[in-house]
């Protein structure tokens, strides 16, 4: 289909529209971005209402440690389902502060706590630094369950893009290491092949932002790690055995073949799996609420209603049906 008209006129009304020019070092990636990401909330997201609770955490990691930042709109001693968030970003970009809109709607809307994290980023900290940090923060979380008024039975991963990817990492990390139990993950257009050149080409829609995957060289050591599933999670040797997944791609995401592929071989595996393509969206369309109030609302919902429901039959397991079709 067509690209969404809102999203047309914006890119139409671009200068540049180009998300990060090519040789940039990363330090003017992370200025660029920043900007991008603030003129982008004051022009096409709504303000979110503060959550009860939001505090900054320090996890401990192999080699140092990181932030982040815990998320709870419920008062009192509850003890909430968790979902642990991993932001996007290319792997070289992103922040805690990017993503806090997203997580503040999130811990409102599902009912949770969500935890964020800021795992180290490349080229400073190369692959697989980025995959062992996510894990490592989960560990984290559920070791720490009581102080942070966590139900470790009910345990969710998730994140967008570069995040999706790392969510999907986390959740074979935890099968293949005898880790904590996840009940759900939420791959939200995520990275899941760098052993493919993203091929789909959107300029006739004026659609020229750089592809996420271009920030592969910076991230990987070599070309022998985009074949690890730690950074190519599409190829490991099985995908049975892990959580109900919610997959979401956008029709105008280079993305969107690698997500799809990565939904159907859950599905093939067993794995109950809804799978979710936006059309007439792009990478990330999801947060412009301006521009497209009731489609940002409905995709939020999804991952709302998928991850209330997997929180609810954490009591009767086998519950969650199949979607993949």
């Amino acid at each position: 289909m067509p690209l969404n008209p809102a999203l047309k006129a914006m890119f139409d009304a671009q200068n540049s529209p180009t998300l990060i020019p090519e040789g940039v070092d990363p330090a003017q990636m992370r200025e660029t971005v920043h900007a991008m990401m603030q003129e982008n909330c004051f022009a096409f997201s709504v303000p979110v209402p503060a959550v009860a609770t939001k505090r900054d955490l320090t996890i401990p990691v192999d080699g140092g440690k990181i932030g982040a930042r815990l998320y709870r709109n419920i008062s009192g001693d509850a003890i909430l389902p968790c979902h642990v968030y991993y932001h996007g970003g290319g792997f070289i970009v992103g922040a805690l502060e990017h993503f806090d809109d997203v997580c503040r709607r999130l811990a409102g809307e599902a009912g949770c706590v969500v935890v964020s994290v800021d795992y180290r980023l490349a080229p400073e900290h190369r692959f697989p630094i980025a995959a062992e940090d996510s894990y490592a923060a989960l560990l984290w979380v559920v070791d720490n369950a009581g102080a942070l008024g966590i139900d470790p039975a009910r345990l969710s991963v998730g994140g967008v893009s570069a995040g999706g990817g790392l969510a999907a990492v986390v959740a074979q990390l935890a099968r293949d290491r005898k880790g904590p139990p996840i009940l759900a993950q939420v791959l939200d257009i995520p990275v899941t092949d760098f052993t493919h050149a993203q091929a789909l080409s959107f300029e006739d829609e004026g659609i020229t932002i750089a592809p996420e995957k271009g920030y592969g060289p910076m991230y990987l050591r070599d070309e022998a790690d985009a074949h690890d599933p730690r950074a190519s999670p599409l190829l490991a040797v099985t995908l049975a055995d892990l959580p109900p997944a919610l997959v979401i791609c956008a029709e105008y995401d280079q993305l969107q073949p690698e997500g799809e592929a990565y939904a159907r071989r859950l599905a093939d595996a067993g794995v109950p799996t809804t799978y979710a393509f936006w059309e007439e969206q792009i990478h990330g369309s999801q947060t412009f609420d301006r521009l497209m109030p009731e489609e940002a609302a409905a995709y939020r919902a999804q991952i709302t209603e998928f991850l209330r429901n997997a929180y609810a039959d954490a009591a009767t397991p086998g519950s969650t049906a199949e979607t993949m079709s």
